[in-house]
């Protein structure tokens, strides 16, 4: 994009062909915007400072040489900018976001009040456990909840994410084989439907990492897990609800094959939202299952606040925990932050965070909790269940879906872009939709199928809204079979068009500099 001499950008956003071109390169209300440092001068600043008096430095030498180089803007200069660039993102409240739980499940309000209370979101973690009773008392009631609904022993509130919590179940794993003397159980099996993060947490905790086939169905090849097993093998990591949208009919057996070969059972538990209030990990024989909370408790994500990652953990593995947690002794809460002699927490493998955990995640999802109770819970997943089947039973006619011979999926439809015209793909697909007004659904990924497309819609989306969403997906991969050239161009109405994205992956821009003024000025 070029700057004539007025400074102006006389192109389209996003190098569209649709109508004239604009001479402030917005269309419409979609306004165009430059990089903050485009805007602003790094010569001034939007704030009036006092001078700063001489004073004898204390940083060694290694006090700053340049000039900082922020760009400076007035208050309405920074407000525009960042309130158009919030306009180019697409959030749940705009609307129906494909990857659903995964990323970006609706978070109801009242949560968000109730951990803006100032007694949860003023408090410290090094305060006295006498003037946080209440915090405890929240952490205590939804592990109670979590254990309930799991059908485990004991639960881990530490862990800060997903991976974090995997990695907690695993040392609790790896501290009960060494306990009884069989460190020398060095092999953890993964399925190819399991999470992609589960071989790289058990290698991660020293494991040596080996695949289990799946069956043509998508599901785990039982008699092929049962003829690995043996004595080198510590246990397996399993992903039910599978990433294929299937639930492992044979989990049962998967866990009683595994405990016989005197191994124990990892479930990642990313998504637990298909089956909460439904199915109970521990009567499958679970020994520890991490639960992210903002995938089945509403809670949120990445960059809309901290992760957390329960783990709940079955008898065999509950004396191996690790700290610190939450004891009530009669009515007093407690936080056990050090392991103690006899048989009271004298097993734990120590630490994973300095801190208990993420107080704000915790009040939320338990405000999620009982704001739904436990049928509501239950509706949850059968609700989140009937809209993914919704979805690929009517889309199962236009694009290819691999598992679909295989039964009802739970809470996720899969699909491939087998059958596109000849060059045609995933990627165009989901160029696509974003010109249809949604963000696109998980793609590439499982990768047991080829140009994978993952749609996960959650409870909380009504007909309309996915009837809108299926009649879209179903336009662009008409075109897509149809071979529409346009199609290989899009997007047309986002802000960009589309990116290079192997040549930015491979050699990312991640310092801005000033463009030479004679290329400026052409």
């Amino acid at each position: 994009m070029t700057i004539n001499a007025s400074g102006w950008r006389p192109s389209m956003v996003g190098g569209a062909t649709e109508g004239p071109a604009t001479f402030t390169g917005n269309k419409a209300l979609m306004l165009d915007e430059a990089l903050i440092f485009e805007i602003g001068s790094t010569e001034t600043t939007g704030v009036d400072f006092a001078p700063v008096g001489t004073a004898v430095s204390r940083l060694g030498g290694l006090e700053r040489r340049v000039e900082i180089g922020l760009p400076g803007l007035s208050e309405p200069e920074a407000v525009r900018h960042y309130t158009r660039l919030s306009r180019q993102n697409y959030a749940i409240d705009l609307g129906f976001f494909p990857l659903g739980s995964c990323t970006m499940k609706h978070n109801p309000r009242l949560n968000e009040r109730m951990a803006r209370l100032p007694g949860f979101a003023d408090i410290h973690p090094l305060q006295p456990v006498d003037t946080v009773q209440g915090a405890l008392g929240v952490i205590n009631e939804l592990a109670h909840w979590l254990i309930t609904l799991t059908g485990m022993e004991a639960v881990a509130m530490s862990p800060k994410a997903g991976a974090h919590g995997e990695l907690c179940g695993i040392l609790a794993i790896r501290a009960a084989l060494e306990a009884r003397g069989e460190g020398h159980r060095k092999i953890i099996l993964v399925p190819e439907s399991a999470h992609g993060t589960n071989p790289a947490t058990a290698a991660f905790a020293g494991y040596q990492v080996e695949d289990i086939p799946a069956t043509p169905e998508g599901r785990v090849d039982l008699a092929a897990l049962t003829a690995r097993l043996g004595p080198d093998v510590a246990g397996v990591m399993i992903t039910n609800p599978n990433t294929c949208g299937l639930f492992e009919r044979d989990m049962r057996a998967i866990s009683d094959a595994v405990h016989a070969a005197g191994g124990l059972v990892y479930c990642d538990g990313a998504n637990f939202n298909a089956i909460v209030g439904r199915v109970r990990p521990g009567d499958l024989g679970i020994d520890a299952m991490h639960i992210n909370l903002h995938k089945t408790f509403s809670t949120p994500h990445g960059g809309g606040g901290p992760g957390s990652g329960p783990v709940v953990l079955s008898a065999a593995l509950a004396p191996f925990a690790p700290l610190p947690f939450v004891e009530k002794q009669g009515d007093h809460f407690v936080l056990i932050e050090e392991e103690t002699s006899g048989d009271h927490h004298a097993g734990s493998f120590g630490r994973m965070v300095a801190f208990h955990g993420q107080m704000g995640m915790f009040t939320r999802a338990l405000t999620y909790i009982m704001s739904h109770g436990a049928d509501g819970l239950r509706q949850v997943a059968e609700d989140a269940v009937l809209n993914a089947n919704y979805v690929l039973r009517s889309l199962e006619d236009v694009l290819d879906a691999p598992f679909a011979h295989s039964g009802p999926c739970m809470h996720e439809a899969l699909f491939s872009d087998n059958g596109m015209a000849e060059g045609f793909s995933t990627l165009d697909i989901a160029k696509g939709l974003i010109d249809e007004g949604f963000h696109p659904m998980t793609v590439y990924f499982p990768l047991v199928v080829h140009g994978a497309m993952l749609v996960e819609p959650t409870e909380t989306e009504s007909k309309a809204a996915l009837d809108q969403f299926i009649g879209a997906l179903r336009h662009v991969a008409e075109r897509a079979k149809a071979g529409d050239p346009a199609l290989k161009t899009a997007p047309h109405y986002a802000p960009r068009a589309r990116l290079d994205e192997t040549l930015a992956a491979r050699k990312p821009v991640l310092v801005w500099k000033p463009a030479p003024l004679a290329a400026a000025a052409e």
